[in-house]
């Protein structure tokens, strides 16, 4: 079964995901998430959060059969998917002033 996954229009790539395996990678997540190495960053499901990451074999729960979620990012790993977080603030403090990352991804 697949899973109800959209991708972010400007999809933040880590240092260990390479653009030229992107597709794959997507299709891969969509499909059948088993795939060591690769964490997602997504909007948090609770309103005290802004985002999260998990690893993608997450994914493969039968929660997420039915749970449309819009992948922000893509990491490599733990730290990889830390960095993507803390660039996005980056970014959304230089533009807004503010930290309010979902209203900045939003935009």
């Amino acid at each position: 079964m697949e899973r109800m996954l959209t991708f972010y229009p400007k999809l933040y790539l880590g240092e260990g995901i390479k653009e030229t395996k992107l597709d794959k990678i997507k299709k891969k997540l969509v499909k059948n998430p088993l795939m060591a190495n690769v964490f997602v960053l997504t909007f948090a499901r609770n309103q005290a959060d802004q985002l999260e990451f998990f690893d993608a074999r997450q994914l493969r729960q039968h929660f997420y059969d039915s749970y449309p979620l819009e992948v922000i990012g893509i990491a490599g790993d733990y730290k990889d998917a830390l960095k993507l977080v803390e660039r996005i603030t980056r970014e959304c403090l230089c533009e807004r002033g503010d930290c309010r990352l979902k209203e900045y991804l939003t935009c």
